[in-house]
């Protein structure tokens, strides 16, 4: 028997779906007449759609999870150029090992769960997600470009903001990643936070930075990540929270309500909220707690949210092809909250420079 190779298992690649392609709003809306989590994804839906008609509503998507590998891309791409979204918060898998490697040129390839031999695609420098394969030594040029990025900019701390838009700069120069969240986010003006940065891909890139450089260099600050996003909810007020599963991103995004009233500001709590997701309260974590739970910390309003138990492959289509095709958001404009932010911190430099001058 032939020894097997990469090339025996990285064959049909990844696919992300096109919600356009598909009008699923008779569908959803049926939905509504029958029972359970059919009922559930109908309601979550009208809420998504009642974000996207709300003028004055900002809306947040928080990210969790392994989605973009799993297909998913095309339609948060989507959501950030029709102005579907207008800050996103993810973990660092979705942006860095997952979108921003494919902005590379590298994919995704579609592999098994069941019969997989983990020992053999070890020996082959095949990492699995599930049932998907990436290719380890491709991957790798991920962290070096990361690394790369960290090369050129001035050492100090930056927001995951900030460095995500670096990399959506780097894109740009370098003609790379026009379908991807980073690129799009950078070209759309939506802000993107990564508040646990270094876990993932991105992270071995600042290792390597940080080694060469131990006495000045690029670094994660993320609590201006934190006061940064809490400055969108404060200029925002109204805002509405669209979860795809949960974690870190979910909390994140809730918080921003608790630190906008500590910095002394009268924020209403998130007015909308929908979370898709398969965790429940069984386990005692974040990921499954409800949005009604959050109420009692002051964070999401309990008149418009609803969870969503199911796995976000099969209802994101519909959640968000609902409010695509429904066309709420052919009336939205773009917040551009980058430029905001960028606003924001050359109000602090200045504020800086004066001090300084003012010291001499």
């Amino acid at each position: 028997m032939a020894k097997l190779t990469q090339k025996d298992f990285l064959k049909g690649t990844i696919k992300h779906i096109d919600m356009k392609k598909y009008n699923v709003v008779p569908m959803v809306e049926a939905f509504e007449n029958m029972a359970y989590s059919s009922r559930d994804l109908a309601r979550a839906s009208k809420i998504y759609h009642q974000m996207l008609s709300d003028k004055n509503c900002s809306v947040i998507l928080c990210i969790a999870g392994s989605l973009i590998s799993a297909g998913l891309k095309k339609i948060i791409v989507d959501m950030i150029q029709n102005h579907m979204v207008d800050a996103i918060v993810s973990n660092g898998a979705n942006i860095v090992d997952q979108d921003f490697f494919e902005a590379l040129g590298y994919k995704h390839y579609l592999g098994s769960q069941h019969n997989a031999d983990d020992n053999l695609l070890r020996d082959l420098h095949i990492d699995r997600i599930y049932d998907t394969y990436i290719n380890e030594d491709e991957l790798k040029e991920c962290d070096e470009t990361i690394h790369q990025i960290c090369e050129y900019l001035e050492p100090r701390p930056y927001s995951s903001r900030e460095f995500i838009w670096e990399m959506g700069k780097w894109l740009e120069k370098n003609k790379k990643g026009k379908d991807s969240v980073v690129y799009n986010a950078y070209k759309y003006g939506v802000p993107v936070f990564v508040p646990a940065f270094s876990d993932c891909s991105a992270g071995f890139g600042f290792v390597a930075h940080q080694t060469q450089h131990p006495e000045a260099h690029v670094s994660i600050d993320s609590a201006k990540d934190f006061l940064e996003l809490t400055k969108i909810k404060m200029k925002a007020k109204e805002t509405g929270l669209m979860m795809f599963s949960g974690g870190v991103p979910k909390n994140f995004a809730q918080d921003t309500v608790v630190a906008a009233e500590i910095l002394g500001s009268d924020c209403p709590m998130h007015k909308y909220a929908v979370q898709i997701t398969v965790a429940d309260e069984r386990d005692g974590a974040l990921s499954g707690s409800t949005l009604k739970e959050a109420s009692s910390w002051g964070k999401v309003s309990t008149a418009l949210e609803q969870m969503v138990y199911g796995e976000c492959t099969t209802l994101i289509p519909l959640i968000i092809g609902y409010g695509y095709h429904k066309g709420a958001w052919k009336k939205r404009k773009a917040a551009n909250y980058v430029k905001f932010l960028q606003d924001e911190d050359k109000k602090v430099a200045a504020l800086k420079a004066k001090q300084n001058k003012a010291k001499k």
